[in-house]
């Protein structure tokens, strides 16, 4: 690691840089405009330790077990999607982020729980999932509508537009 670490100092080094390394280089010439030598482990520039925090509200949970369930979905004052889905289906995979915009674009009327049928699958059978994805809207723990596999983006926006009651 210390390795690539050095090597990566010496390949970003500029031409100005070299120019301002110790007289007992080889390197040295009269263009140097700084007397202080550089050391190849210590930048010249600095990066933030950190990256900047964005406040950002999660827009999608997943269940964690049934009693989460019940007081995240079932007992929520907002309107929830649940998206039922599994590691291994390719269809999930394409439409989870794709919902998850069409949720964030309502910017918080509604919420958005993840269940994964393999971990809960008294869940999907409790709500009649055959297949997946299958998506149910639930306002006030009452299943207000559901489809099973992918739509477009118009379609999803429509589908959260509904629920929310747009």
């Amino acid at each position: 690691m210390a390795h690539r670490l050095l090597v990566r100092r010496i390949c970003t080094l500029s031409v100005k840089d070299l120019c301002c390394l110790p007289a007992s280089t080889s390197f040295s010439t009269s263009l140097c405009s700084s007397t202080t030598p550089l050391s190849f482990l210590s930048p010249k520039r600095t990066l933030p330790r950190s990256l900047p925090h964005t406040s950002r509200r999660e827009v999608s949970f997943n269940v964690q077990d049934h009693e989460d369930f019940t007081e995240r979905v079932i007992n929520s004052e907002l309107p929830v999607l649940i998206d039922f889905h599994a590691q291994w289906c390719g269809p999930c995979k394409i439409l989870g982020p794709r919902l998850e915009k069409a949720v964030a674009k309502q910017e918080g009327k509604v919420s958005m729980a993840k269940v994964d049928i393999d971990d809960h699958t008294d869940l999907a059978i409790e709500y009649g999932v055959s297949a997946v994805p299958t998506v149910i809207a639930m306002r006030g723990g009452d299943v207000i509508d559901q489809f099973v596999g992918i739509k477009d983006d118009e379609a999803l926006d429509s589908f959260v537009s509904k629920l929310v009651g747009q």
